[in-house]
């Protein structure tokens, strides 16, 4: 194709047709020109159509991940609930009056009540958009800026979780090995005979109910709504990455 090109420039340059040959080489120019940027188009477009490829397969997986994170929630948000059920129950008869409890229901629901979830989500595919910046080959604007702010969304819910097991762990186990029988089978907690039924009537139980409480309120009714933000914001990923 070349040799064809320069035979035709040598012909108008020996038959003197300078004028047709200064035209006829512009439009060889521009047939170069357009072939550069039609090759630049195509690798542009292949460019895109890998990128685009890439992001579906990172949204695939950020999809699945979400959606086990939402069910391990959902899970750790029951627990907390039937905690809270208890606690609310046994609270709302203090002071006790060992007349008048039935000790099997009390030891139901202090059983119940001791049960500790925490919120402890897989973040393999999101630490890695953040860590590498990789997450601008999402292009959903919303999505973006929603995984951009994850972290400090989920530290926001687990500050009241981790406070509430800790204090739990510190101060409230202990109390319950303490005065019960500390027992996966609830029916024992206070049917053994070596303990002192009276711990339930003290000020000290009371404290020790009312502090189970007010730790596992803040996890579900907090006031600044930490509960309901990270559940809108996994939703909203989980429906913006499957779209």
């Amino acid at each position: 194709m070349l040799r064809f090109f320069r035979q035709i420039r040598q012909r108008m340059l020996t038959n003197n047709r300078f004028g047709k040959y200064l035209l006829y080489a512009f439009g060889e120019i521009l047939l170069v020109v357009i072939g550069i940027l039609i090759a630049l188009q195509i690798d542009t477009w292949n460019d895109e159509r890998i990128q685009r490829k890439k992001e579906n397969l990172i949204l695939k997986e950020l999809h699945r991940e979400f959606v086990a994170n939402k069910s391990q929630l959902d899970t750790a948000i029951y627990y907390h609930r039937r905690s809270f059920k208890s606690a609310e129950y046994i609270r709302s008869r203090l002071p006790l009056d060992l007349e008048t409890i039935n000790p099997d229901s009390i030891a139901f629901h202090l059983h119940r009540m001791g049960w500790i979830f925490t919120f402890d989500p897989s973040q393999g595919i999101t630490n890695s958009l953040l860590s590498n910046a990789s997450y601008e080959i999402i292009s959903n604007e919303e999505l973006r800026q929603l995984l951009i702010s994850w972290n400090d969304v989920l530290a926001d819910y687990q500050e009241e979780e981790i406070r509430g097991f800790n204090n739990y762990q510190n101060h409230l186990k202990p109390f319950e090995k303490k005065y019960f029988n500390f027992n996966m089978d609830y029916s024992k907690w206070l049917s053994d005979p070596r303990i002192d039924h009276s711990i339930l009537e003290t000020l000290a139980f009371d404290n020790y109910v009312q502090d189970r409480h007010n730790d596992i309120n803040e996890v579900l009714n907090n006031e600044t709504g930490e509960l309901d933000r990270i559940v809108e914001t996994i939703d909203r990923i989980i429906a913006l990455s499957g779209s």
